[in-house]
């Protein structure tokens, strides 16, 4: 084994060790450190880690990667001074993608087309109109709401149960009573179309499995058609997470609304979206420019209190 890979090892259970679930990481720097072996390079250097950065795929999986290995070069330089850390900025940041803010019509129509899936008498489209429903009104991302098991969901008190998701924490979500009310119209339907369970999943395909993500994307793909969010070929617009975006976006909205302290309140919406820091919240203060105008007059009011 080198030495590079030796070090990896114990950089990547120091990550582990502190929390972290690290799996992308460390499969990206095992395939950083095969790239270093084929070379003999005992020592990173900034012309490797580049060339290697770059060699496959485009923005942004290259500024994925240089994150990555900047990351386990910070840490190798603490006991090997010949170690190099790439500079930050030696490839363009990754852009985030800009949100679709669904308004109350699209995601009413999307529902509505929803229950037209076919056939008429399955289950089908009371899975998506339930799954769509509640990724909205609850800000889940979409791979939360599939991996959702029964047990995770109590009816009788209206609480998610959302564990170990994206920053391998778990949270509980409280349900309004009318969200509860359909939730459990769609379990009774559920139980009846399939008899016996087939598998521990809340939302399931037609013949009880585990829904995919591909088919799920299909089919909001075509209702997302059907209804003119999307053109017929077009690779872009409106997306599923798109859905969490909006109900982060309005719950702002309605606190300034309604006069509250916004900044004290992020925490709150920060943990019920399940965000590891609340500047990941911060962020949705951008997302629609009705939040932007409520953001500057309430600094505006500020700066006038002090001068």
């Amino acid at each position: 084994m080198s030495r590079l890979r030796t070090a990896l090892e114990r950089y990547v259970g120091m990550r582990q060790g502190l929390g972290y679930k690290y799996d992308g990481p460390a499969r990206r720097l095992s395939e950083f450190v095969t790239f270093m072996e084929a070379r003999s390079a005992e020592a990173i250097t900034t012309d490797l880690a580049m060339e290697w950065v770059t060699s496959m795929g485009r923005q942004p999986s290259w500024s994925i990667r240089l994150a990555d290995v900047r990351g386990f070069a910070q840490h190798l330089a603490h006991f090997d001074p010949l170690t190099e850390v790439p500079p930050s900025d030696a490839v363009p940041p990754a852009r985030r993608a800009k949100p679709y803010i669904y308004c109350d019509t699209e995601i009413q129509a999307l529902l509505t087309a929803a229950l037209s899936l076919p056939p008429a008498n399955a289950l089908r489209r009371w899975t998506y109109h339930c799954l769509f429903g509640l990724i909205a009104v609850a800000g889940l991302r979409h791979s939360e709401a599939l991996d959702l098991l029964r047990d995770d969901i109590d009816l009788e008190q209206g609480i998610l149960i959302i564990r170990e998701t994206k920053f391998g924490k778990s949270r509980l979500v409280p349900l309004h009573a009318t969200t509860v009310a359909i939730l459990s119209d769609y379990a009774a339907r559920r139980d009846a179309h399939l008899g016996t369970p087939r598998s521990p999943y809340f939302f399931v395909a037609e013949q009880g499995g585990r829904l995919l993500h591909q088919y799920v994307h299909r089919v909001f793909w075509r209702l997302s058609r059907q209804i003119g969010l999307r053109l017929e070929g077009q690779r872009d617009g409106p997306r599923i997470h798109d859905l969490r975006h909006r109900f982060a976006v309005q719950t702002l909205i309605n606190w300034y609304r309604a006069g509250e302290d916004v900044e004290r309140e992020l925490p709150v919406l920060s943990t019920f979206l399940g965000h590891a820091n609340v500047r990941d919240t911060y962020w949705y203060l951008s997302a629609a420019p009705e939040l932007m105008n409520h953001a500057v007059r309430r600094l505006d009011k500020r700066w006038e209190a002090r001068s």
